[in-house]
């Protein structure tokens, strides 16, 4: 499981100052210590998907600094596709959660599948705990996982908020998850005495998959520098791999690295 936590959140959440650094930090804390494991129940559980997973939900809940929606939800009044059939059910089923569960006929879906009375009582959707249960629920009812795993920014968006809305804000919450999972994931292995380096494999994000592509471009490969351990650089890292008789598996661990450094100096 990988150690997600309240650092971690606030290390890809926007800073704020004055109440709207005091309600980040109410959310934040109450999901620290549990946001691990909740996610690696619902199988968010690689690099891809948690940090895909974070690009929404810090654009969907304004940055961790509320768990409902800031307008009164008025304007659900009526609407008969939320199952939003009773005077007043605009406002009592507004938007709540991490994802902004909407609607009568949703508060009852989850809350049968989360066994929780989410119609008769619909704020609790708004604690911060609750709030996560139902985005990893959400997250699994349409099956993200499988266009978080192909780094598919914009099928994910669309399964979320069904269009682009908010697309450039969320790529940058994307990316910044990537390079806090790079940091955490960071596994020093020795090199060569006195140095290390990073295991890499697809999803890892930052200066060392750079240096990697620069390797691999020494080597010939035509690929991107752009410190996104993407398909194309599985691909080269995969055929470098073949032709030097180490284990294929497109990660980049102590041998791969070796291999890389070696050849370099060779040259």
């Amino acid at each position: 499981m990988i150690p997600v936590d309240g650092d971690f959140i606030l290390a890809v959440a926007p800073r704020f100052s004055g109440e709207k650094a005091e309600a980040q930090m109410r959310i934040v804390g109450q999901i620290s210590a549990i946001f691990a494991p909740t996610l690696a129940s619902y199988q968010i559980n690689t690099r891809l998907r948690i940090a895909h997973f974070m690009g929404q939900v810090t654009h969907e809940c304004a940055g961790f600094r509320t768990t409902e929606e800031f307008a009164s939800g008025a304007a659900y009044e009526g609407r008969s596709d939320l199952g939003n059939d009773q005077i007043g059910d605009g406002k009592r089923y507004k938007g709540r959660g991490l994802l902004q569960l909407t609607g009568r006929a949703n508060y009852r879906l989850y809350g049968k599948k989360l066994n929780l009375p989410l119609e008769d009582d619909p704020e609790i959707a708004g604690d911060p705990a609750i709030s996560l249960k139902i985005a990893c629920e959400y997250w699994k009812s349409r099956n993200i996982n499988r266009f978080a795993d192909l780094d598919d920014l914009i099928k994910v968006t669309k399964l979320v908020n069904g269009g682009r809305r908010g697309l450039d804000d969320r790529r940058k919450y994307l990316q910044k998850a990537k390079n806090a999972l790079a940091a955490i994931e960071g596994i020093r292995v020795a090199l060569n005495e006195g140095e290390n380096a990073v295991v890499l494999r697809r999803g890892s994000f930052g200066d060392k998959v750079g240096e990697l592509q620069q390797l691999l471009v020494d080597k010939g490969f035509v690929i991107s520098i752009d410190n996104d351990f993407g398909a194309g650089t599985e691909g080269a890292v995969i055929m470098f791999q073949k032709q030097n008789g180490l284990k294929v598996d497109g990660i980049v661990g102590k041998s791969t690295w070796d291999k890389l450094a070696a050849a370099n100096n060779s040259k």
